[in-house]
């Protein structure tokens, strides 16, 4: 989930015709500006201009899943992001400050949003807010925009549609002003029997080529399966384990979402076969190489489509290999929490990582983690207390011992 942060950034990059890629991909370059001031509240340390509210929504989600009672701290800056009108930016530095023409809403991080703010409870008020906000900025054929205004691609359509699942809305009845519903965008991009190669039927797209195509995208279609499922982020684990299908060709009947979802997943199930993850072609990057968060997508999404056993392979890939991707990184570290939720898998015990513990040590400290370390400091200080008087207790018994093999052995020497 968290990669899907740096295509929404180039999009936005491109929209705000900056000419050059966002910190998180951009190529190094010596500094010597000292680093930001992050909000005490915030999850992370790196700069969060382009994935602030998402990171932290994607860690109090996690946490909420692990059965880990968020800081307070953690949430009100995540609530506090919420501009007026409902929408969040993907940061704002001063939250005090009104939102104004010059923000920069973000579809993809009020979504999320939304989802956090609704699993945490106790935020109807921004949950409905957030909600309003994005059929509002609802386009003419039913999909969304990363950013209002710009043409309909497959990732934020699908985010937006979990999203308004998660907040009890049918999207089904969701209407753009044209009479498009949400499903009727989502559906619009997924390559159907007529696709060409055959192997990417069932996939979605996340935006068409210059020359009309609709290339297939795995980020796109994880997000996809969820939102024709109707599913959020958090997907509990199935009661059931069918084996993945690729799409039906010729396609039989009227597309409707929740079959749109299975030959999504059919294609994801298909495409980890090869390799057992997911490959990408990363900027300045000359070859493919494994795409650790779309393949943490995909497992979320082979759970929800009740499909375990074909995102075993992938899950167990991740174990191995997901350690570095994931270290100090809230959204890579949440997104393998709600991975280990959707299977079932123990996210303390995941490879031999504590992924809990780790997301928590990225973040405000938690309730129960604040009065662990109480907890520990007063029973220190009990055992250093204790400690000094069993020193003297023992002091005295080393004497005393000494004195017995003193007397003993004068006692010997006069016995000989």
């Amino acid at each position: 989930m968290n990669v899907r942060r740096s295509a929404a950034a180039l999009a936005a990059s491109a929209v705000l015709c900056v000419g050059a890629a966002p910190a998180a991909l951009a190529a190094p370059s010596p500094s010597t500006s000292p680093a930001p001031v992050l909000p005490s509240g915030l999850f992370g340390k790196k700069d969060p201009q382009y994935d602030g509210v998402w990171r932290q929504s994607i860690a109090l989600l996690a946490q909420h899943t692990a059965g880990v009672k968020p800081a307070k701290e953690a949430v009100d800056w995540l609530a506090g992001q919420q501009c007026a009108g409902g929408g969040f930016a993907s940061f704002r530095a001063d939250a005090a400050a009104a939102c104004d023409g010059n923000t920069m809403f973000d579809t993809n991080a009020t979504a999320m949003a939304v989802q956090a703010l609704k699993a945490l409870g106790g935020q109807d008020a921004a949950v409905k807010k957030g909600v309003d906000w994005l059929k509002s900025v609802q386009n003419e054929d039913g999909g969304w925009a990363f950013v209002p205004g710009t043409p309909s691609e497959g990732n934020s359509t699908s985010i937006v549609i979990s999203a308004l699942a998660v907040a009890g809305e049918k999207p089904a009845d969701v209407k753009s002003k044209a009479g498009k519903s949400a499903y009727e965008g989502l559906l619009a991009f997924q390559l159907g029997c007529a696709a060409e190669p055959a192997a990417d039927r069932g996939a979605f797209g996340y935006q068409p080529a210059p020359d009309g195509k609709l290339p297939a995208n795995a980020d796109a279609t994880a997000a996809a399966v969820l939102a024709g499922l109707g599913r959020g982020a958090v997907v509990s684990p199935a009661a059931t384990d069918t084996p993945a299908a690729t799409l039906t060709c010729p396609a039989t009947g009227s597309a409707d979402p929740a079959g749109a979802a299975q030959g999504a997943a059919g294609y994801l199930a298909e495409t980890l076969k090869k390799d057992g993850h997911l490959m990408a072609v990363t900027p300045g990057a000359d070859q493919p190489t494994p795409d650790t968060g779309n393949t943490a997508d995909a497992v979320i999404a082979l759970a929800a489509a009740g499909h375990k056993q074909s995102a075993a392979g992938a899950l167990e890939w991740l174990k191995t290999n997901s350690a570095e991707w994931a270290k100090d990184s809230p959204a890579a570290l949440g997104t393998l929490v709600l991975a280990a939720h959707a299977t079932g898998t123990d996210p303390k015990s995941f490879g031999g990582a504590d992924l809990v513990t780790a997301l928590n040590a990225t973040g405000p400290a938690t309730k129960s983690a604040e009065a662990t370390a109480d907890k520990a400091e007063k029973s220190q200080k009990s055992d250093d207390s204790g400690s000094n008087v069993w020193w003297i207790v023992g002091a005295g018994l080393a004497a005393g011992m000494g004195i017995g093999v003193l007397l003993s052995g004068r006692r010997k020497k006069n016995q000989l």
